[in-house]
Parts: C-alpha cells; structure tokens; sequence
C-alpha cells in the first residue's frame, strides 16, 4: 500500500493511504475534511516580494515549513510527494528530496508558479496543462478533472439539463459565468444585453456568483443562478460559453469540447490570457478584452456569433481536438513512473 502526500491541493489503487498537505488559513482546512481527507498542516509562508522585516524572517520559517513537512513525511511513511504549485509545495519539494524520496510536479496554469519552477529542477517528473509552458522537464498531461465532467455525456442528459435550469433543450443556450465567486464585469456586461441574446433567438443561463446583487428580469429563456451546484448540467446544456480563462476553466470547457469567449482576467501576471491561448489558436476559442467588456461589446462581437451557427459549429468541431477528459490519469501514470524509479 503507498501512501501518498499532495502538497497544494489518488491513486488507482484503492488501498492507497491519499493525504493533503496544506495551511491553516486555506480552502484546504474546510474543503479537504469534507472530502473525507487528512489535512496535514504546514506553515504558510510566501516567498516576499521586496526587502523587508518579513524578507528578514523568511529564511527561518521556510527552514520551520520544510522540518514540518519532513515530520509529516516521517510519520506517516509517505513514498511519494505530489505538488500543484502554492505556499504547501515549495517545503514539500524540499522535505521530499532530503528525506530521499520522489516528488512530482504538476503545473495547472500556462504560466508557471514560482515554487513549481524550483521544484521541477529536481523532480522525478514534470506535467503540464497546456502546451507552451515553459517548465524544465514538462510533460503535457492535462488538468486533473472532476469526475462529473470526465464521465459527461452532454447530449445524453441534454433534457434534464435543460429543466433543471428551466430552458428548453431545443433551442440554444448561452452559457455565462465567472467562477465561485462570478465575475462583475460579465455581470454588469449581461445585465445590458441580456434581451440582445434572447433576441437573437438564444437562451441565457448567467451564473453571476454569490455575492452578485444583480437582480433577476424573471423572463423565459433567462435563466439567472447565483451558485450551480451542477455545473455538469450547466455545461450540458451550454452551446456556447463566455467565461473567465482560470486553468480548470479552460481544461473543462476543452474536455467537454465546447466553443467559448474568453474574457481573461487582467489581474495578476497575464496567466488567464496564456491559459487560453492554446484554445485560442486552435479555433475553438477566441479572447474579449477585459477592460473593454460591456454591453456594447456583447452586441457588436458575441451576437454577432450567435448568428452564425456555422461558425459556432467550426469552433466547436475545434474544441474536440484540443482539450483532454485523461488529465487524471495521466498525472497519476507521472507518480506511478516516479515510485518505479526510486
């Protein structure tokens, strides 16, 4: 039986002892217990970013995180580390390699962590998402996916889908949506051209996030949700989808082979936009400039697409060749291969 320890986020074997290495402060602490997983602690410390008292502190308690971890790895006979990147992987990779055993990477974003590139430099193996990260070592292997999309069957559940959400599956449907916790300017975007897309002959499921206070017209064919709880049914009764470009978000819409509008988040370090671009370049997506994303957008550039089912059906005929439903079992065959060679 090995006993495996993820570090910032199983095993084919169901005898397998699975464990989740992660901070306090975390999803991890509420989500990974829920999960039926042991949650092992370690210190959150982020590497800084300029010359300063916690700059000063950093050296002991990244010393602090990686003796946490080895302790974690000596009491609980873990043979292999597996890490996605974030505060929990950098001491893994460390606690691993001196405590002498083999640790994989898996990077989910195009562009690559600052932890998951010092890690795969000395990584019995590397996977990446996408194509074109640049990351030493890296094998494209795909997002690991949930299982109620890699075991979707759209067209089959296409009827219930569409009740569940009050549509009718015999006309299409837009698809909208920003993440958990939604996405203003996609929000306050369709808030003004919602009747532009029912006009257009098309339904609208918009999933403005919880915290949205964007108030429900109540028309058919719009289809308003603060939080799916089945975006499987969500995604089975998508034609066509406007989204943020987050890693699992891409991997998702591109295993289930479907068309999408990308409205890349312009925060942070360009990563959404280089999350797509394989997408993008394969004619199954294309990009919609953030700062620029409004009403007017959604009238001059995504109904005009809506008119063009040809062109819907190109993309979408594109999507079926670039994403994978195998992510899962691809990063498992990287640990597999590494507890071979150790």
């Amino acid at each position: 039986m090995t006993t495996y320890l993820l570090a910032g986020g199983g095993s084919r074997d169901p005898q397998a002892t699975v464990l989740v290495l992660g901070t306090a402060e975390g999803l991890e602490s509420r989500l990974v217990p829920e999960r039926g997983y042991e949650l092992l602690i370690v210190d959150k410390v982020p590497f800084p970013r300029r010359p300063n008292g916690q700059a000063a502190a950093f050296p002991g308690r990244f010393r602090r995180a990686i003796a946490q971890v080895r302790d974690h790895i000596r009491a609980h006979g873990v043979e292999v580390v597996v890490g996605f990147g974030g505060y929990a992987s950098a001491p893994a990779y460390i606690a691993a390699r001196r405590e002498g055993i083999p640790f994989v990477v898996h990077e989910a974003n195009a562009k690559p962590g600052l932890a998951n590139v010092l890690g795969a430099r000395r990584a019995a193996a590397t996977g990446v998402a996408f194509e074109g990260t640049r990351l030493r070592g890296g094998e494209v292997v795909g997002m690991p996916l949930r299982r109620e999309v890699i075991e979707l069957d759209r067209a089959a559940v296409r009827d219930e889908a569409a009740a569940y959400f009050g549509l009718d599956p015999a006309r299409p449907v837009l698809l909208v949506f920003g993440g958990s916790l939604g996405a203003q300017r996609l929000n306050e975007a369709l808030a003004d051209s919602w009747a532009d897309v029912l006009a257009a002959d098309w339904q609208l499921l918009h999933v403005t996030g919880e915290r949205s206070e964007l108030a429900d017209p109540e028309v058919p064919g719009y289809a308003l949700r603060r939080y799916v709880d089945r975006m499987d049914l969500a995604f089975a009764v998508a034609d066509l989808i406007v989204s943020r470009s987050g890693a699992a978000t891409v991997s998702e819409i591109s295993a289930l082979g479907l068309p999408a509008l990308y409205v890349p988040y312009s925060v942070g370090n360009g990563e959404q936009r280089l999350n797509a671009a394989s997408a993008v370049a394969a004619g199954a997506a294309r990009l919609l400039d953030d700062a620029s994303f409004d009403g007017d957008a959604v009238r001059r550039l995504v109904i005009p697409l809506l008119k063009d089912p040809q062109r819907i059906a190109s993309m979408a005929e594109a999507a079926e060749k670039v994403g994978t439903r195998t992510g899962t079992d691809n990063v498992i065959a990287l640990v597999d291969r590494a507890l071979a060679s150790s």
